[in-house]
């Protein structure tokens, strides 16, 4: 470690983890003092080409000055990060400042020079693109704001590297070199470019874990029984089209159950992509160490032991990490229950799920082990016998999730072509910013139905501190569209109808069927859903399966209806045979209109859940069923190869037992069909509301109340004096300690005005009597004051104000808050019980667009009060949504600004008046979305 007394200490916070663009690890690190033989080491390894267009003249080898150079940094003016796999160099940068004239130069100099290096071997795995990253990130740190770099032209490689990277550039050509200039400063341009890369790079680990061409299972016994002998069991029985070993030290013969069997993952003479680790904890190290020098790519990791047994096991979890990642590896676990993918070429079970889940257009992914074989068990259950044949294409339990995440599965299903639906078990979210960004762009391409446990995370879980309630997450989720359901059993029954069935095109809904009763069930359970029923359709019990067809086809045909429900009960005397009428009855009235989703509910019909799955089944199942299992007619069609599969698959119609399970799974569809199409249109952020708004004062004022301290609250003029540079003005309240001062406040403000007691247990708490309003002159105002003492104690223990009477309205309350986990959160809210006894807010991300502003408005329970609710005059939600955007748009410039609130905002036929106002101020939380892409840290 560099130590001399001339440099600065060494900056451990450059340290990272990194994905690269074939999915596999790095670590990127400062390069120091100790690292001299590895440099050499290094460049021994590349070759004279790549030499050659690094120093622009033959270089064979570094002479001892060299490595002095590139060794010794003052980590300011001079810094050097090296890529590591295994501990050993695979890529360096460097940059050195540099002034006007090209020359080593210091601070306020804000150029330098950068340069790059890669080992032949790992180049076009994205190694300099992500040190390009960091080393900028790096350089912003140290304020240098623009970088220089000299490269051959032919070196088409690292001009891309620059070029791609999307900042702002200048390119010029001199003396047979290119010159690149580039500022530092993200751009649009910049962020995208490295989203997509993470992309690509996340998605690329996860699927190398969930397409291996081999596995190895270490910790397999001689005899049925045990974790690492059922997972093996498993691979083996689904039929696992790549290469399968079975590890165990204690093997005396080259072969089990006739399987490759090896003492040791060393043994295996070729490659392995995969490791199942199923050993105890304490041998897991010896394991990862032989599966990294023998480049296995990514480990499932079932073994227990770890930060779920306290704070030891917690220790052992954080060693694991790094020393997998320290040879380029990605884990899912520890404490997982394993990974599992159905399509064709892959057939991998590599879980302790022993019934193999259906084929299927479903990613799944569940943290706890038993929360996964409960869905995968209802999924098997309702996806092939009862509501037509609907599978599973990857599953991932990812345990506690030390390294693999669900934000990384949420990247490889995003543009997974065998996913259409993507359901998920949470019980927590490392990283809320993150997931929402995710979920955001996922749910813009496909449905996304997240549980997520409202309890405290489980003790093997990394989450970062929010201060966030769950239901604003939930409601931050939901805004992102992701589709929040409180149990698996809604998972279910919202997975299966959006995996079969199109999107709604709005609330309008038609019941149909041979129950009265149930039709009103049905009706009542739309109104409570929001949904706008049709009255229902009584075809009477003795409706045939062409009547069913008949009217489906009339509901489907009406430009009144957006989906159709059809209820159904039992017909005395019929079997198997008019169920199955039915079903085909229903389907082929459903194709005639593709574009409009058909739910059916159904009481005690077995039969006809049956025959709808044998109508329109499409994927195979390998099982031969037995006479006596209840879906015989589904096993048998499911047995078909999937090119014997009838054409019209996608009309799958899901069935219901009960009336309000259907309609709520509906009323999900129509809510998330609607965020479709608002984020087709999702409006934009304004860069300029009016000329009110003047960022660089906002700014200064900041600065220089910021360097008072590291967070404080500001005092009434400073907040007033703030919020005016964007636009926002209080309405000024003058301190009262006596009824004279208040005399003379009042004559300066001029009449009617209101006086008000500001003490904490009486501000903004009219319900208490601590405010008088309407005060028409000095005699009213003295007698107020009176009063006032008389109820609540000495003018010190009221704190009274004058402020002067805005105009009449609705109460309602702003708020804006950046949490550590979620990031900057816009809140909106009448005053007073709607918003703190029944948590009517609404919440937006900042920054706010102004459908955004409209929507937060419009989206509290309450909101008629606002637009002439029982005969009220309607008040200006023009106004208010600017204001919004104003308050949006000066935390999203200033991030120093870490809470905001305007209370009350009182809101009139014609403009508002914010009556109370408070910001604290403090160095901004940390935006790692904004630095360079990190795996997190252990």
């Amino acid at each position: 470690m560099q130590t001399s007394p001339d440099r600065h200490e060494y900056p451990a916070h450059w340290e990272a983890d990194v994905v690269l663009r074939d999915g596999g690890t790095a670590r990127i690190r400062p390069i120091t003092v100790d690292d001299a033989e590895r440099l050499v080491s290094f460049y021994e390894q590349v070759s004279d080409e790549s030499k050659y267009y690094r120093f622009f003249a033959p270089y064979p080898r570094l002479s001892a000055k060299d490595v002095h150079r590139f060794t010794h940094h003052d980590f300011v003016d001079r810094v050097g990060l090296a890529a590591t796999v295994g501990g050993e160099f695979i890529a360096t940068v460097r940059y050195d400042r540099i002034g006007a004239d090209g020359m080593p130069a210091s601070a306020p100099a804000d150029e330098a020079e950068v340069a790059f290096l890669v080992q032949d071997a790992h180049q076009g795995r994205g190694v300099a693109s992500a040190l390009l990253e960091h080393i900028g990130a790096v350089a912003r740190e140290r304020g240098i704001r623009r970088f220089a770099a000299e490269v051959l032209p032919a070196n088409n490689k690292m001009i891309k590297v620059f070029r791609d990277a999307g900042y702002t550039q200048k390119r010029s050509f001199e003396d047979g070199v290119v010159r690149l200039e580039f500022d530092l400063e993200p751009t649009d341009r910049s962020l995208a470019v490295q989203y997509a890369r993470e992309q690509r790079a996340e998605a690329r680990s996860v699927q190398r874990l969930l397409t291996p061409g081999s596995v190895a299972v270490i910790g397999v016994g001689r005899t049925r029984g045990g974790v690492g002998r059922g997972i093996f069991d498993n691979i083996r029985d689904a039929g696992f089209t790549g290469r399968l070993y079975a590890v165990n030290k204690a093997f005396p013969d080259k072969e089990l159950d006739g399987v490759p069997a090896y003492r040791s993952v060393r043994d295996i003479e070729g490659p392995v992509d995969l490791a199942v680790v199923a050993v105890p904890a304490e041998h897991v190290p010896q394991v990862v160490t032989e599966c990294g020098e023998h480049g296995v790519q990514g480990l499932v990791v079932i073994s227990a032991g770890y930060a779920e047994s306290g704070p030891e096991g917690r220790e052992r979890q954080r060693e694991l990490v790094r020393h997998a990642r320290a040879y380029g590896m990605r884990i899912i676990g520890p404490n997982a229950f394993g990974i599992i993918n159905t399509h064709p070429d892959v057939r991998l079970n590599a879980s302790l799920a022993n019934e193999k889940p259906r084929p299927g257009r479903i990613g799944l992914f569940a943290q706890s082990g038993a929360i996964g074989i409960a869905l995968l068990s209802r999924l098997h259950r309702r996806g092939g016998g009862v509501t037509g044949t609907t599978g599973v294409s990857t599953f991932v339990s990812s345990g506690n999730r030390a390294d693999v995440s669900g934000n990384d599965v949420l990247q490889y299903w995003y543009d997974d072509p065998d996913t259409d639906v993507v359901l998920m078990y949470l019980e927590s979210i490392g990283n809320p910013r993150k997931f929402t960004r995710l979920a955001r762009r996922t749910a813009a391409a496909k449905p996304l139905v997240v549980v997520q446990s409202a309890g405290a995370a489980p003790q093997g879980h990394a989450v970062r501190a929010t201060r966030l309630p769950h239901s604003t997450v939930s409601a931050l989720l939901a805004q992102a569209g992701v589709i929040r359901v409180d149990t698996i059993t809604e998972l279910v029954d919202t997975g299966l109808l959006l995996a079969r069935q199109p999107l709604p095109g709005g609330p309008r809904v038609a019941i149909l069927g041979n129950s009265e009763s149930l039709g009103l069930l049905t009706y009542d359970a739309c109104l409570s859903e929001g949904l706008r029923p049709l009255t229902p359709l009584d075809l009477t019990t003795a409706a045939s399966p062409a009547d069913f067809h008949t009217a489906l086809s009339r509901a489907l045909a009406d430009d009144t209806c957006d989906a159709v429900v059809v209820t159904a009960i039992p017909a005395v005397g019929e079997g198997s045979a008019g169920d199955a009428a039915l079903a085909e009855a229903l389907r082929s009235a459903a194709e005639r209109v593709p574009g409009k989703p058909v739910l059916v509910v159904h009481v005690e019909l077995g039969g006809l859940a049956e025959a709808l799955s044998a109508a329109a089944s499409t994927a195979p199942q390998a099982a031969t069923p037995s006479a006596s299992h209840p879906f015989r007619a589904l096993d048998r069609l499911a047995a078909k190869a999937p090119e014997e599969a009838p054409e019209n698959c996608s009309r799958l119609i899901p069935a219901y037992p009960a009336a309000e399970r259907a309609v709520r799974a509906l009323g999900e569809a129509v809510k998330y069909a609607q965020w479709r199409r608002d984020a087709a249109e999702p409006g934009k952020v304004p860069e300029y509301i009016d000329a009110a708004i003047d960022e660089k004062g906002a700014a200064e004022l900041i600065d220089g109340l910021l360097a008072r301290g590291q967070g404080l609250t500001l005092g009434t003029e400073e907040t007033c004096e703030l919020l005016g540079t964007y636009g926002v003005q209080v309405h000024r309240a003058l301190p009262a300690p006596t009824p004279d001062e208040a005399a003379v406040a009042a004559r300066t403000l001029g009449y009617p005005v209101a006086l008000k007691a500001t003490a904490p247990h009486l501000r903004h708490r009219a319900d208490l009597g601590g405010v008088r309003l309407d005060l028409a002159d000095e005699e009213q105002l003295r007698r107020a004051y009176a009063e006032l003492a008389e109820l609540f104690g000495t003018p010190e223990e009221l704190r009274p104000v004058v402020q002067r009477m805005a105009p009449r309205g609705v109460d309602t309350v702003v708020r804006a808050v950046i949490d550590p986990a979620a990031g900057a959160v816009l809140s909106f809210g009448l005053a007073g019980a709607a918003s703190q006894l029944l948590g009517d807010v609404a919440h937006r991300l900042i920054p706010v667009t102004d459908r955004e502003a409209t929507s937060l408005v419009r989206s509290i329970r309450t909101a008629p009060l606002l637009f002439g609710w029982r005969g009220s005059a309607p008040v200006d939600t023009a106004a208010l949504e600017e204001l919004l955007l104003r308050v949006s748009r000066l935390v999203d410039d200033h991030p120093e600004v870490v809470a905001v609130t305007l209370e009350p905002v009182v809101v009139a036929p014609h403009g508002l008046s914010v009556l109370g106002a408070s910001v604290r101020l403090a160095p901004p939380p940390a935006r790692d979305d904004l630095g360079p892409r990190t795996l997190p840290a252990y």
